[in-house]
């Protein structure tokens, strides 16, 4: 079984349904399947793709990021998926990088790709305009050969430090992954995932791509993210189910002027912590469960969530998925005990190959079995897990451990906040100490020393920000995390 063949086989049982809704446009099994073999025999007879090499696809959100995806699958290529916002070098690292001699663009894109090609000569790009949509039978194109064991994707981090790496998951990790969150969310045929995030994300790809197409679901591809209300109009023309999406776009959503009697049965908060100030406005507006979720690209990406039937834990990241396990460890290795903080780690048929040609790299967070997350967090008595922050971003204050998601979970609770990020910076006599960045609702003013007050009446002294700065919004990458490196380069020219 590989990912190409799963999905002819569901183009092959279900070839007149729809896979896809794109506003007022439909696309059905059958039709993507067909593009994906035009896009294959293209690859192999004008590109001259071998089963192994790299294909590049930097598009933005749309139909063609489906047959794109396949075609580059059922011909034996592996998928390189481009973050669209990235900027010329950025992209010039990854071609090196993966050694990509094919990108598939649009119209959009195609604008860089003279940059691009000057670059890396020889590149050569395929645009998803000249897609053509032959009627060929379903069956048609011979089966991909390619095994669960041979590499399938490659996704690149999102580079907050230095270069990205690229992370390998093989067509075995990426069904495993696949099947177990249809298993978690009891995902059926007839749900349909509204997809808005970007496809080119581990999140996206897996969940919001990948599981409805190979259990014979439906896509509801969003056209426009703002405002809110224009998402809503999508999820209610087309009866979407399912939402997976990031914390701040359910914040939105609960500020927005939408109905409450939305088709949807789950909400997925996931590529960020939920904090707990969101889920609590958005349960009481909403009558959908709003479940929170882990995972992480080199895990393709899903590693638990909280259960659909319940029960539902605020602040937890749920249990883990089938297949899969979590345990806590210290930096030797040593498993902790309930309750005991320390290196969220995880194993199972998910977990990466490793990072595509970075041995010691890949040394540094595989211990035996074990992927090492660079999370901290503990377990509860009944096996739910919660995460405390990011095992880089923990502040030393005095030599006592400071947790920064502590902080900003207290500033989320401040009347007027809509974003709130907290770091550490150094100091001669502390150590560390915090420094917090917020943004304001629209039409609110907020104030440092009211801030300051408010934190200090629920912190420890230590734990309390030196300095608040207000920005009209926080600096956020493609997936909507927050760049701390970029906070770090304000607090320092502030």
């Amino acid at each position: 079984m590989n990912l190409a063949h799963a999905f002819k086989n569901c183009a092959r049982r279900d070839r007149r349904k729809v896979a896809l809704f794109w506003g007022e446009l439909q696309f059905s099994y059958g039709e993507l399947w067909s593009q994906s073999l035009w896009v294959a025999r293209q690859l192999t007879a004008h590109y001259g793709l071998r089963a192994g090499d790299r294909v590049g696809i930097w598009l933005e959100n749309c139909p063609e990021f489906v047959p794109a995806l396949f075609g580059i699958l059922q011909c034996g290529g592996v998928v390189v998926p481009i973050n669209n916002f990235l900027k010329g070098p950025e992209i010039d690292f990854i071609l090196a990088d993966a050694e990509i001699d094919v990108l598939i663009v649009s119209e959009s894109t195609r604008k860089e790709t003279e940059h691009l090609k000057r670059a890396r000569p020889g590149l050569k790009t395929l645009a998803v305009e000249s897609f053509a949509k032959p009627p060929l039978p379903v069956g048609a194109g011979a089966d991909c050969h390619r095994l669960e064991s041979d590499l399938a994707v490659i996704i690149y981090t999102s580079g907050t430090t230095g270069h990205p790496k690229g992370a390998m998951l093989s067509h075995g990790n990426l069904l495993t992954n696949v099947f177990s969150c249809q298993r978690v969310l009891s995902a059926v045929g007839e749900d349909r995932f509204a997809v808005l995030l970007p496809m080119f994300h581990s999140f996206m790809l897996t969940v919001g791509v990948l599981l409805p197409l190979l259990i014979g679901g439906s896509i509801v591809l969003i056209k426009t993210l703002h405002p809110p209300r224009n998402v809503v109009a999508d999820i209610m023309q087309h009866q979407a189910t399912l939402l997976p999406a990031v914390p701040q776009f359910f914040r939105a959503l609960t500020h927005g002027s939408v109905p409450t009697n939305l088709p949807l049965r789950l909400c997925i908060s996931g590529g960020a912590p939920l904090p707990a100030e969101i889920l609590r406005e958005f349960t009481e507006r909403f009558p959908i469960p709003l479940l929170e979720g882990y995972g992480l690209s080199e895990a393709s990406p899903v590693v638990s969530f909280n259960p659909v039937r319940g029960p539902w834990k605020a602040g937890s990241i749920g249990v883990p998925i089938f297949g899969v396990e979590i345990s806590v460890q210290d930096d030797s290795g040593e498993f902790l005990p309930t309750g005991a903080t320390g290196e969220i780690c995880v194993r199972g048929r998910n977990v990466m190959l490793g990072y595509w040609k970075q041995p010691e790299e890949t040394a540094k967070v595989m211990r035996g079995d074990w992927l090492l997350t660079g999370d901290i967090g503990h377990a509860d008595s009944d096996g739910y897990f919660y995460i405390t922050d990011r095992k880089k971003d923990m502040l030393l204050v005095n030599g006592i451990n400071v947790y920064p998601r502590e902080i900003e979970e207290v500033l989320y609770k401040f009347p007027g906040v809509k974003e709130v990020a907290v770091i550490g910076l150094p100091d001669a006599r502390k150590g560390e100490y915090p420094m917090a960045f917020i943004a304001a609702q629209d039409g609110v003013k907020l104030h440092e020393a009211s801030l300051l007050h408010f934190a200090k009446g629920q912190l420890a002294d230590y734990k309390v920000p030196r300095h608040v700065i207000i920005l009209q919004d926080l600096p956020r990458n493609a997936t909507g995390k927050i760049l701390k490196n970029e906070l770090r380069r304000i607090a320092g020219a502030s």
